[in-house]
């Protein structure tokens, strides 16, 4: 089974679409003058024929207000002055997926050649790996750093990219992305606009929908964050838990920060993002940290990467559970590190729990995209991480530490 990804420029005469033998449904990417502005998915028999007036139809119902949205915006906002972007590295932590690094690094090089401003270096830190595989890839892109991490954990990995880039933003993608054509215009659009940002993250839509499994993750929502540019900053009004349900910000695989601000932070928390023990939390500390500092965050959906999900269910299934552990495992942390914000933080924890349950309850009775199954797996999951998960990565982290002394 598999959905058709459809990549609509709103601003060209719409075609006639015939859904291909073996498609279940299809997905649209609309853009305006090339910056996406929705995404919409609709079960379709294959071999099914729509007519461009049945495309303008569906259009209007799926992203009628937002293209009025942009028109007014085009004819009211003025052009963004020119201004030097910061110099930039792209750093992409890996860990033996040659096959994903490629498409990755493919991407951004096309950029590259495509576009010639602003440059930027490409970073990449092989993780612990288990063989030669990735360093032998990289030496076949020439304008391509390397650097091997020995200590196995996501974040031991990001805080090796701190210490070796040059670049005054430093941008990581996760190996299993492909940047968008307007991945960097948006990254510079966001940076003109928002000069006091420390913080910067993209819009997730997916690479591929092949699979039940990477089908039922994006109806759940993926990884997207929505269509509209949002500045974050101390307050965030109408939201009372802020910035303690730091899921809002973004996604780990599509992130940029000011490199001298990270440092200023001590970087990432090695205990997050460790791999396979505590596979997740990683991004949202960082994220709340940023906030909690002082500092702004901006999400812009034209800053664009696209992630190849997990294709199994069984993979589908323990990523629901590493959600579930990584985010309690980023709550109990801030717990027991921010007093301030402890009222909240339980408040959060509260709705969390009572949110799971009720999601559960409807998928039960079959009015949720997720079977109960997975909704179990993200429940147990931040149980586990709630009951000490943080305080037993810590020992982990510490034992790892120990070895490479």
């Amino acid at each position: 089974m598999s959905y058709a990804i459809i990549d609509l420029e709103v601003t060209q005469a719409l075609p006639r679409y015939l859904s291909a033998a073996g498609n279940v449904g299809i997905a649209f990417i609309f853009r305006y003058k090339g910056r996406p502005i929705g995404f919409f998915m609709k079960p379709l028999p294959s071999r099914t024929v729509l007519s461009q007036e049945e495309l303008e139809s569906l259009l209007s119902r799926a992203i009628g207000p937002k293209l009025l949205q942009e028109k007014i915006r085009e004819e009211l906002v003025p052009p963004q002055s020119e201004a030097p972007f910061p110099t930039l590295t792209v750093a992409i932590c890996t860990k033996d997926r040659p096959e994903n690094l490629a498409l990755c690094l493919e991407s951004l090089l096309k950029i590259q050649v495509t576009q010639c401003s602003p440059h930027f270096e490409v970073l990449v830190v092989d993780n612990a790996p288990s063989d030669e595989q990735t360093r032998n890839l990289v030496t076949n892109f020439p304008h391509v750093s390397y650097v091997q991490e020995p200590m196995a954990g996501l974040n031991f990995a990001r805080n090796r990219a701190i210490k070796e880039a040059s670049g005054e933003i430093l941008a990581y993608l996760d190996d299993d992305v492909t940047v968008d054509s307007q991945w960097l215009n948006g990254l510079s659009e966001a940076w003109l606009e928002n000069p006091d940002a420390a913080a910067f993250t993209g819009l997730v839509l997916p690479y591929e929908l092949t699979t039940k499994a990477q089908i039922l993750f994006e109806e759940r929502g993926g990884f997207r964050r929505g269509f509209e540019k949002i500045h974050y900053g101390q307050i965030l009004p109408g939201n009372p838990l802020y910035p303690c349900g730091a899921g809002i910000f973004g996604a780990g695989c599509n992130m940029a920060f000011r490199r001298e601000v990270l440092l200023e932070l001590g970087g990432f928390d090695e205990a997050l993002d460790t791999g396979t023990p505590l596979p997740g939390g990683g991004d949202l500390d960082i994220f709340y940290r940023i906030i909690r500092a002082g500092h702004v965050l901006v999400y812009e959906p034209r800053y664009l990467v696209f992630h190849k999900h997990r294709r199994l269910l069984a993979k589908l299934l323990r990523q629901y559970w590493s959600w579930g552990l990584g985010f309690m495992a980023f709550v109990s942390k801030t717990y027991q590190r921010d007093s301030t914000q402890r009222s909240k933080l339980r408040r959060l924890v509260s709705w969390w729990f009572k949110d799971q349950v009720h999601q559960l309850g409807k998928s039960l009775i079959g009015h949720h995209p997720l079977p109960p199954r997975m909704m179990l797996a993200e429940l147990w999951g931040g149980v586990v991480g709630l009951m000490g998960e943080y305080t037993r990565s810590q020992r982990r982290v510490e034992r790892i530490r120990r070895q490479f002394i």
